[in-house]
């Protein structure tokens, strides 16, 4: 079982080291099944934001020299949810959980992209040193 799970965390490392794979791994996928464009690509967007969680969460965790990346990040989604379901509630008189949720996790899709790239250009130009 131990083997299994070394297995699944090593391949979870490797997607999230360069999260674009996912994405166009399950973009191809997707569009070869049949399914149109758009939802391949909202498909694409969900799966990959799970991979950016992890790589931008260990790429804070490295620059801060902290281990409050992964907090941090899900800090910054619950506020944005506050605000989403406000915002629905002060327009519509009531919130929907589904769609609340599915705007988080895709407005995080873009917010963890950019500081991704940020985050990657920033340990290129001036590398940390190791502890």
């Amino acid at each position: 079982m131990s083997s299994i799970w070394n297995a699944l965390v090593q391949a979870y490392a490797f997607l999230a080291t360069v999260p674009v794979i996912p994405f166009i791994l399950v973009f191809v996928i997707m569009t070869f099944i049949g399914s149109d464009r758009k939802s391949a690509i909202q498909l694409s967007m969900d799966i990959t934001t799970a991979f950016l969680f992890g790589c931008v969460a260990s790429l804070l965790n490295g620059r801060l020299h902290t281990g409050f990346g992964p907090f941090f990040l899900l800090l910054v989604m619950l506020i944005g949810g506050g605000l989403i379901g406000s915002a629905q509630n002060r327009v519509r008189g009531k919130v929907d959980p589904k769609k609340l949720l599915r705007a988080v996790w895709r407005l995080s899709f873009f917010g963890l992209s950019a500081l991704y790239i940020l985050l990657m250009l920033l340990a290129i130009v001036f590398p940390t040193a190791a502890k």
